[in-house]
């Protein structure tokens, strides 16, 4: 006679993974909260303690940076200590903190409406959508050039705003998904290079380059793998990867933007100007320009990333904990 056996109890590594699926279903459903979202509140505290720490000193920016993300990460580990061993309010935990810093359904939503706007030939609203997308002055662009500033924005945030976050929460829960948070948060607001910052932000600059040095690799990577549901090849798509992410002046952001060049056949990089300031980057990819279309496809090749990389962290929660 067989003696029934029991399932053991949960394995501590199921509520996070199950958290972070329930997360990232939620932002697929749902997007960004619309009201009172937690990433506008620390963006104002941000900015009040830029008010008050200002210099032109690296120093500054340092404990700019220390102040405002050891609190959240403090938060973080605080509330997954009050959840640990209790897998149903891990998972609610970590849904709830993925649904607040995942962020591709708004990222593909405002490409996609540009994408359209600029299909209709109106070049002004395309220009008034940019800033939702990236900083780079629209005034200046035309059709191709507002093309060329999407799908590298798509790119480059599809790491930043889904691969990034999802992998810091499969390794280390909570604090890592608002610590890196955070983080990409005051690089996006003090990290970019102007007199203004060239110190004061330095220190979130290259804190952000550290957290996005294995997660901007991982969206390479898996963007090459899923070229052929854009009409690409991996192969091409590995080789530009190998060839092209160096030539960005961000470490990280290049990795990203070559992939989909290679995978979209499409060349990327060039002249860019952000707030009257040019910067010339290398191109990236052997293809024509981006047209109006070729957003639709970027957009289509981060969601199929984002639901890899959604999957992969999952596994990683599960089996690390």
């Amino acid at each position: 006679m067989m003696v029934p056996r029991w399932p053991g109890p949960p394995r501590p590594g199921s509520g996070r993974a199950a958290g972070l699926l329930a997360g990232g279903l939620l932002d697929a459903v749902l997007g960004d909260p619309r009201r009172g979202h937690p990433v506008a509140v620390f963006g104002a505290a941000a900015a009040s303690a830029e008010a008050r720490l200002w210099s032109d000193s690296h120093g500054r920016g340092a404990a700019m940076v220390a102040a405002c993300v050891l609190p959240v990460a403090a938060a973080g580990l605080a509330a997954q200590r009050l959840t640990r061993g209790r897998p149903a309010l891990t998972l609610a935990a970590t849904a709830l903190a993925s649904w607040t810093v995942l962020g591709g359904t708004s990222l593909g939503g405002a490409a996609l409406a540009l994408g359209r706007a600029l299909e209709a030939g109106d070049l002004a609203a395309a220009r008034r959508m940019l800033p939702t997308l990236c900083g780079r002055d629209p005034e200046e662009l035309d059709a191709a050039g507002l093309a060329r500033a999407a799908v590298e924005s798509v790119a480059e945030n599809t790491s930043d705003a889904v691969v990034a976050p999802l992998l810091w929460g499969a390794v280390l829960g909570l604090p890592g998904l608002l610590g890196y948070r955070a983080v990409n948060t005051l690089d996006a607001m003090i990290g970019h290079r102007g007199p203004r910052y060239q110190r004061f932000g330095w220190a979130a600059a290259r804190l952000d380059d550290v957290a996005n040095l294995i997660p901007g690799r991982v969206t390479g990577l898996l963007a090459a793998a899923l070229a052929p549901a854009v009409g690409g090849s991996p192969r091409r798509a590995l080789a530009t990867l190998r060839r092209d992410g160096r030539r960005h002046p961000s470490p990280n952001a290049g990795q990203c933007e070559a992939a989909f060049a290679g995978a979209l056949g499409v060349r990327l990089g060039g002249r860019s100007s952000y707030q009257g300031r040019a910067e010339e980057r290398g191109l990236l990819g052997d293809g024509p320009p981006p047209a109006a279309p070729d957003i639709a496809r970027a957009v289509r090749l981060s969601r199929l990333v984002s639901a890899a990389a959604l999957v992969l962290a999952a596994i990683v929660a599960w089996r690390r904990t």
